[in-house]
């Protein structure tokens, strides 16, 4: 169990890890190597979230999710697969954890009756400017 919050935790099982080339500049490294780590996390199938906790995750994972609402989370950052697996797995957990934060409601506030005066005010003073600009007086 990989822990996120006090309440929850990613079950193992849940994370499937495989090993591909990875992307850039290294050379031989590069073309030899599969160093490069990609994590799949399936949101629906995942044990131990909330659901509330799953729609919001599956809303902060914008272009990573799948159709099927599979996280796919690819880190090549690194030259070792151990870094990569661990950079991988900190940025699902990172994620998990801004998805089980509860956003909090909006409270409706109303603007004072000085802010709506200023507003009327200005609009009158840019009435006026706007009003005086097309008129010309002809000295005939």
């Amino acid at each position: 169990m990989i822990p996120v919050t006090d309440s929850i935790a990613l079950d193992e099982a849940d994370i499937a890890l495989t090993h591909i080339r990875a992307s850039g500049p290294g050379g031989q490294n590069v073309n030899k190597v599969s160093s490069a780590v990609q994590l799949r996390f399936d949101v629906p199938s995942a044990t131990g979230l909330e659901d509330d906790v799953r729609a919001r995750l599956c809303a902060l994972a914008g272009a990573r999710l799948t159709r099927e609402g599979v996280i796919v989370i690819t880190a090549d950052r690194f030259r070792t697969q151990e870094r990569n697996k661990a950079d991988a797995i900190e940025r699902l957990v990172d994620l998990v954890r801004r998805a089980a934060d509860k956003p909090r409601p909006r409270k409706k506030t109303r603007p004072t009756r000085a802010s709506q005066e200023r507003r009327v005010d200005s609009k009158v003073k840019r009435g006026a400017v706007k009003k005086a600009r097309g008129r010309r007086i002809d000295l005939d």
